[in-house]
């Protein structure tokens, strides 16, 4: 059976558990069994780009020991994500921040990004930027949290607040959650701020799930693909 595995490169055991629970109904009967895994070399949150930097090589290292047909990096930072797709010989690998800000294109003018810190906005103007997208970027607002304590429902007053403040003041009619520990506020937000609200590790996941699907991207390395050689040769 083909196998995508979606690492959470924050060492938050809580984020984890929040990005299984949120990808569950992707889990198709016959279809790529899909895991989830904690990066324990990382920080406890991913905040600034030293953060982001700091799992990069752990992430590399991961992928090249690992047999999964595709993988997702489950961080808003998307790190290392050209070194972990070089390191991936030719096997899928998606980044939540590429696939839930090009979702967001699809779903209206002008996107918002729900921050997690101050820290975070820089790095996504960065992005947004090397995207070629800051015609349609709204801004980003913080409700400066941990990646931990976003997946809390304490949290979700603060990030109403940040929604409200993108869609209002910024004029954005999308917003996306800019942390993985979001995933399960994504129907509530929606729910109270009456925009679509685009949840990144949802996005990506579909992304990987279909690559898997209807592509024949597998590599050598992949082992959906030497079993087929193997069948083949049999």
């Amino acid at each position: 059976m083909a196998r995508i595995l979606v690492v959470n490169p924050n060492s938050s055991e809580g984020v984890t558990a929040a990005i299984d629970t949120s990808i569950a109904p992707l889990r198709l009967p016959g279809g790529p069994a899909i895991e989830t895994r904690t990066l324990a070399e990382g920080p406890p949150s991913i905040s600034s780009q030293r953060d982001a930097e700091r799992v990069v090589m752990p992430l590399v290292r991961l992928v090249e020991r690992d047999g999964a047909d595709a993988f997702v990096l489950a961080c808003f930072s998307d790190p290392g994500l050209h070194a972990v797709r070089e390191a991936a010989g030719g096997r899928p690998v998606m980044g939540i921040a590429e696939w839930g800000l090009l979702r967001s294109l699809t779903l209206g003018e002008r996107f918002g990004i729900i921050a997690l810190s101050r820290a975070s906005i820089r790095r996504q103007q960065r992005m947004v930027r090397a995207m070629g997208l800051h015609a349609r970027y709204a801004g980003s607002r913080a409700v400066e949290a941990t990646a931990a304590e976003t997946t809390g429902e304490v949290m979700r007053n603060r990030l109403v607040e940040a929604g409200r403040i993108l869609i209002e003041r910024d004029d954005a009619d999308v917003v996306v959650l800019g942390c993985a520990g979001m995933a399960a506020h994504r129907a509530p937000l929606a729910a109270a701020l009456g925009v679509p609200v685009v949840e990144p590790v949802q996005q990506a996941v579909s992304a990987a799930l279909g690559t898997l699907l209807l592509t024949g991207n597998q590599t050598d390395k992949s082992p959906l693909v030497r079993s087929c050689k193997k069948d083949r040769a049999s």
